[in-house]
């Protein structure tokens, strides 16, 4: 067997089906690196059909992340299957572009409870099994969005909801440390994905390109390589960081 970065690691990525989405290039990079993946997403087909791209050893699993019962109840599941979990990463999360005044308290709820809840939720649900064990990597996903006050495609709400996930990020960081559980945020600047596709005219697109030093979208790989290393061992004395992965748009 090839050395990978996660040989003989167990890994869970939420909202991974989505053809194109951060979710799924950082399965696929778990995968190749040696990681058996469980992908949880809102619809069973999809999931499993994601998770046998990836080889027919990993999982899926239906999962909505705002119900805290199906949250416990997946990882319930995947402990009775593989016996321990290794790494979480909370990549569900959904984005409206709505200004300040649009945001109903429909669109509030939604926005948050996904990127926001979910996180809370999942992350609760690993924690007795990854505190008993004293090992685990928590990665959760955040976005640029939360720390230049939005500005590129989701609304105040969106910003405010991925704020929160750094906020909750640092908190459970502190609070799992002394148990050896890393939790750690990714912050993706503008990243080309199916959330984004279609929905941006050529000179909104120039416009996004202008403020980037490297002059490109980023993909959604770039994106996986930097859950890989707070996934990893690599980064075995980082906790409550977040890593911008932005192309310069936000130097800070």
């Amino acid at each position: 067997m090839k050395m990978g970065l996660l040989n003989d690691k167990f890994a869970i990525v939420t909202g991974a089906a989505s053809k194109n989405g951060l979710g799924k290039s950082t399965a696929k990079l778990f995968a190749e690196q040696g990681a058996t993946v469980a992908i949880l997403d809102l619809d069973q087909a999809a999931a499993e059909a994601a998770a046998a791209e990836l080889g027919a050893q990993h999982v899926g699993l239906a999962c909505n992340v705002t119900d805290k019962e199906g949250c416990f109840s997946a990882v319930q599941k995947l402990m009775e299957t593989w016996g321990q979990i290794d790494i979480l990463v909370n990549n569900a999360g959904i984005t409206q572009p709505l200004k300040m005044m649009e945001i109903e308290p429909k669109n509030y709820d939604a926005v948050l409870d996904v990127n926001l809840r979910g996180t809370l939720y999942m992350t609760q649900a690993v924690i007795p099994h990854m505190r008993e064990r004293k090992s685990g990597s928590i990665v959760n996903i955040s976005s640029v969005s939360a720390q230049r006050g939005g500005g590129i495609f989701g609304g105040p709400h969106y910003s405010a909801a991925k704020a929160g996930v750094l906020g909750l990020t640092k908190a459970s960081a502190r609070e799992l440390a002394p148990d050896n559980v890393r939790v750690n945020a990714v912050c993706p600047g503008f990243i080309a994905t199916d959330i984004t596709a279609g929905k941006l005219t050529p000179e909104m697109m120039e416009t996004i390109l202008a403020g980037i030093p490297m002059a490109r979208a980023g993909e959604a790989r770039d994106v996986a390589g930097c859950c890989l290393f707070l996934a990893s061992d690599l980064s075995a004395y980082v906790t409550g960081s977040e890593v911008d992965v932005n192309g310069g748009s936000l130097i800070h």
